[in-house]
């Protein structure tokens, strides 16, 4: 069956709740809001469409970035036609800056408050277009459009929690027992050296990144959707680590020889078993024995380091388990874990923020060139097309969803509104004219495949036939707000097919100079909550290459590499530091000296002939480490300086290779 036909026609039970709740939450916004008498009532429709969510602490949120960003919005488009109002250039070009620097701030942020920023720059042309030819008005229209927008919220909301409330924190526990698994499973395949743990990788990156940023949902739902809030937090750090030890120890595994090799055999593939089944008395009885085995007498230094952190990612493994535990139990961790740190990327956000104003720019000038009386409504879903996809790389995919969603609206919207509601005049038959396509619409809206299309299709439904207390109908009204419709949504997907530089060479300079960055300052930044900071930025750029790789496959290869190496160079660092500081040795000079070495070397950069860069500073700190009294930290201290020594060589002989790629 057609993915549509099933949507409409064979329903989950979970749908079929949403549906109900998302239009019952609109009818009484509108209900509402023609009882008070507002000038706008379909704003209230519209908003309580919107903010429409599956789960409850998710329309809260949403709700309040919504609120706020209107708030700011409203307060923009005031100052924007007092300053303006007498100058149509400088007004529109000030608002296309806007439109650009809010877009660019929603980029940059990876939690729904985004789109607070969203609303902020939408919100400003809604209010201040049509208020261009009456200024004196804006400030009553500014009100009204709030008023209508708070209105909304509050009825989706409160909908969605008395009707079947469906909370995230329930959802976590399954999301998080998945990512603990997926987890545990990289980490076996990365000991492995198995071709899969590639792809491993990247799923276990996705899930953690995905059930972070659920954990922010579920802040809103209580005291017991924040106590899983935290112990999601720590099951994500733990996660985020488990994967680093796990390939430290398969770099480990590399310096072995064959006889060493064979030796420690046994110890791997126990380990990997365990971690596919894995309980806290196994792990942890495993993990005594393996330390016991890393201390014999006749073991070698380099079985040492290799046992020692395998006995380390035991350690993170009975952690994580620790934290699943904490967020099916709903109780707070003892542990307070860091939040993922995101990739900020200003030179896309500015390229994102350029395809909104690009957009907004031609509109305009089309509007000032025809004297349309319907562009201004054209200019306004502009805005909204690029406020809401300019910063998807996938973008005009979604604009033309967008698009598809209008063409279904236009010949609904001329049924209802044009031929069916002159014949009614109650609100009953209003609810009962309008509620049947819009139900059908929101049962669109919970399939993700049909989502965009059918929340497209739902909006235009309502501005198209716009109820009021006193109806005006006109097909030649109607049929101007739609042909202004779709040349708005063609202006934004043109800005978006034309604005594309996804050249593999300058999202590989441009990610690794982020790398070469966060490297440097992992020599000198405080450890608290390094690893998450570290592991959640780099997640997302291998994400990103990730992206490319689908679309470059010939650069695949080259592109991954380059972002692996960084993350190996990063966790080594990290790895450092730690032993260092738990070690608390009188190092003084030496660790100095070490680390702003290092920092110089990272701050350059690997090229062709600078593999053997950290040799002498290296082999001068490891003598320093040998001449203080024997300890396991110190131990793992000099491991860690090797390996950094091995992978910075490593790197810079695959530049050599890769050599050309730009």
């Amino acid at each position: 069956m057609p993915i549509t036909l099933q949507a409409l026609f064979a329903p989950s039970s979970l749908a079929l709740k949403f549906a109900i709740k998302t239009v019952l939450g609109g009818g009484l916004a509108l209900w509402l809001a023609m009882r008070w008498g507002l000038e706008q009532p379909a704003w209230a429709l519209m908003t309580a469409f919107i903010v429409a969510q599956p789960l409850s602490g998710m329309v809260v949120q949403k709700g309040l970035a919504r609120l706020a960003g209107t708030l700011v919005g409203t307060f923009m488009s005031v100052v924007f036609i007092g300053l303006f109002a007498q100058t149509p250039w400088l007004f529109l070009i000030t608002l296309a800056l806007w439109l650009a620097l809010c877009t660019a701030a929603s980029t940059q942020l990876r939690s729904a408050w985004a789109y607070a920023f969203v609303l902020a720059g939408y919100t400003a042309a809604i209010i201040a277009l049509p208020a261009i030819d009456h200024p004196l008005q804006v400030f009553d229209q500014a009100v009204a459009r709030c008023t209508e927008i708070c209105l909304g919220i509050f009825c989706a909301t409160a909908t969605s929690a008395l009707l079947w409330p469906m909370r995230v924190e329930q959802q976590l526990a399954g999301q998080a027992r998945q990512a603990w698994q997926n987890g545990l499973q990289a980490a076996s395949a990365m000991l492995g050296g198995e071709d899969e743990a590639r792809k491993g990788l990247l799923e276990i990156l996705g899930r953690i990144v995905a059930i972070d940023a659920q954990r922010e949902h579920a802040w809103f739902e209580g005291p017991r959707g924040r106590l899983r809030a935290r112990a999601i937090r720590v099951l994500s750090q733990k996660l985020m680590v488990l994967l680093r030890i796990s390939r430290s120890v398969r770099r480990q595994w590399r310096q072995l020889d064959e006889q060493q090799a064979l030796a420690l055999g046994p110890w791997l593939e126990e380990v990997r078993a365990l971690l596919a089944k894995p309980d806290q008395a196994s792990l942890l009885l495993l993990r005594q024995r393996i330390w016991d085995a890393a201390h014999a007498e006749q073991i070698s230094s380099a079985e040492h380091f290799c046992l020692a952190r395998m006995t380390l990612l035991l350690d993170y493994a009975m952690a994580a388990s620790q934290a699943l535990e904490d967020v099916e139990a709903g109780r707070a961790s003892k542990e307070v874990g860091e939040g993922l740190a995101a990739h900020h990327d200003w030179s896309l956000a500015l390229l994102f923020g350029s395809r909104s104003a690009l957009a907004f720019l031609v509109m305009s000038c089309f509007w000032l060139a025809t004297a349309w009386p319907s562009a201004p409504g054209g200019l306004v879903l502009t805005c909204v097309v690029c406020s809401l996809f300019a910063s998807r790389e996938n973008g005009a995919q979604i604009g033309l969803s967008f698009l598809r969603g209008i063409l279904l609206a236009i010949p609904v919207a001329f049924l209802v509104g044009q031929i069916i509601l002159p014949q009614w005049s109650s609100f009953a038959m209003l609810c009962l004219g309008l509620g049947v396509p819009l139900f059908l619409g929101a049962l669109g809206m919970a399939h993700p495949r049909t989502g965009a299309t059918a929340t497209s299709y739902c909006l235009h439904c309502i501005v198209l036939v716009a109820p009021l207390n006193a109806m005006q109908f006109g097909v030649a009204s109607m049929l101007n707000s739609a042909l202004a419709m779709l040349l708005g949504v063609s202006a934004a997907v043109l800005a978006f097919r034309l604005l594309v530089f996804r050249h593999p060479a300058w999202l590989r300079r441009r990610l690794r100079a982020a790398t070469q960055s966060d490297l440097v300052r992992l020599t000198r930044r405080d450890l608290r909550g390094a690893d998450t900071w570290f592991g959640g930025r780099m997640a997302d750029r291998l994400m990103q290459l990730a992206r490319q790789v689908s679309e470059s496959p010939g650069a695949e290869r080259k592109l991954w590499d380059d972002g692996l190496h960084g993350l190996d160079i990063g966790d080594e660092l990290v790895h450092l530091r730690m032993c260092l500081a738990v070690a608390q040795a009188p190092l003084g000079a030496a660790e100095r000296e070490y680390l702003e070495q290092l920092q110089a070397v990272l701050a350059q950069g690997p090229a062709a002939g600078r593999g053997q860069r950290l040799d002498a500073v290296s082999e001068h700190f490891i003598a320093a480490l040998q001449r203080q009294p024997p300890s396991d930290p110190l131990r793992l201290a000099e491991g860690a300086v090797l390996q950094l020594q091995r992978s910075w060589r490593k790197w810079c002989h695959w530049q050599e290779e890769a050599h050309g790629l730009a």
